[in-house]
């Protein structure tokens, strides 16, 4: 797949692989680390139920450090309705026991059915659209990241949104890849994790008339 951004053209599938396993009890054990909230396997799903106004947090204990795209399979788990939301770039206040510094993305959040992207700990940056039409239940396939804080979001191979961060986050720094059930009840499989590959883009019109 081939996203189209502001002056970039992100290839999505090219990208070197620095994570794809499926999630088994010894995974889940050796790679990730829950914070905050309930997450469990349910055959090959990892399951997020979190009933709290705030983010349940799952987080990788390894660092997934440059430019990175984070791809997954996921759902709501009915009746639940809202909020599949994932993190990259990230990291986790152990002081605080809450997320530190992190680009958080997701879909039906906000809570009014928004897909959205914003910057964790200050939320000073957020972007958000009411635009895409998601169905409760049903599984969708959710790809994210950032090119030095130039964010996107997309589900089943459509571009749903993209921002410019103009203080990015320092990405070798901060590099936790982490899921976030806030107030949902959520699945999630097929996670992958890649180096992102790009090419700058002229951008041009060409007169129609």
């Amino acid at each position: 797949m081939t996203v189209r951004l502001i002056r970039k053209e992100v290839d999505t599938e090219s990208g070197k692989i620095l994570y794809d396993l499926p999630f088994t009890r010894e995974i889940l054990e050796k790679y990730w680390k829950v914070y905050t909230g309930e997450w469990y396997l349910d055959d090959e799903w990892l399951t997020g139920k979190n009933p709290g106004n705030f983010p349940g947090m799952i987080v990788s204990r390894l660092d997934y450090p440059g430019n990175v795209i984070v791809e997954f399979e996921a759902r709501t788990v009915l009746p639940c309705t809202h909020d599949i939301n994932f993190m990259w770039n990230g990291s986790w206040d152990e002081e605080k026991n809450q997320r530190g510094y992190a680009y958080v993305a997701g879909i039906q959040g906000w809570w009014n059915g928004k897909v959205g992207i914003e910057k964790s700990p200050e939320y000073k940056l957020t972007a958000c659209t009411p635009l895409f039409n998601f169905e409760p239940g049903r599984i969708y396939r959710i790809l994210g990241g950032s090119i030095n804080g130039h964010c996107f979001i997309c589900a089943d191979d459509r571009l749903l949104l993209e921002v410019t961060d103009p203080d990015p986050i320092d990405n070798q720094k901060y590099a936790k890849v982490g899921f976030e059930a806030y107030c949902s009840h959520i699945q999630i499989r097929n996670v992958k994790i890649r180096e992102a590959r790009w090419r700058e883009i002229d951008e041009i019109y060409i007169p129609e008339f």
